[in-house]
């Protein structure tokens, strides 16, 4: 048996309009392509009404009582709200977890390297996993871990002033906290 992995294109969780026949209430408070309210109608002399003009009824407030409906072409309606969607997926910032692995046992310039990572993935703009690994005897120490791990945060606090996601927690074999920049 042959399993696909396709990856399929997530879903945009978009809006549905309902318009000119679709439009199931029996009466709508109706605008004009110029926002100009024409007050509340039945649907069908509504549905004229826009045809009339050789428009589109289009239900823009459904919740409304009685819902809203607005005179248009729905064709750019819709051409209009896809834009706006594509724009805004366009500059939606996606924010990742980078990490950074300290030991007890670390060297100074190796702690210098990690601070020089960390300080490069928050001014990208991404969070930070700082984590403190216990090995064997390590384990009993978790006191020393806790003070290098606030060490090393205190020292990029200095350069980048940032805030914590999680504050510093013993999960294990480990001691982790998160930052971000602010």
């Amino acid at each position: 048996m042959r399993i696909s992995h396709k990856k399929r294109k997530p879903e945009i969780n978009e809006k549905k309009y309902f318009f000119n026949e679709k439009i199931i209430a029996p009466e709508v408070r109706v605008l004009d392509n110029e926002n100009n309210n024409l007050g509340v109608m039945k649907t069908g002399e509504a549905i004229r009404a826009a045809q009339e003009q050789e428009m589109d009824l289009v239900e823009i407030n459904p919740k409304a009582n009685p819902p809203v409906c607005k005179i248009m072409d729905f064709g750019q309606f819709q051409y209009q709200q896809e834009k706006a969607a594509r724009i805004k997926k366009a500059h939606q910032k996606e924010t990742k977890t980078k990490g950074v692995r300290l030991s007890i046992r670390i060297g100074t310039h190796d702690l210098e390297i990690r601070k020089k990572q960390t300080l490069e993935f928050l001014d990208n703009g991404d969070k930070v996993k700082v984590e403190v690994i216990l090995k064997g005897r390590e384990m009993q120490q978790g006191a020393l871990a806790f003070e290098l791990l606030k060490k090393f945060i205190s020292e990029v606090n200095v350069q980048t002033p940032i805030k914590y996601d999680q504050e510093p927690e013993r999960q294990g074999r480990s001691v982790t906290a998160i930052i971000f920049k602010i």
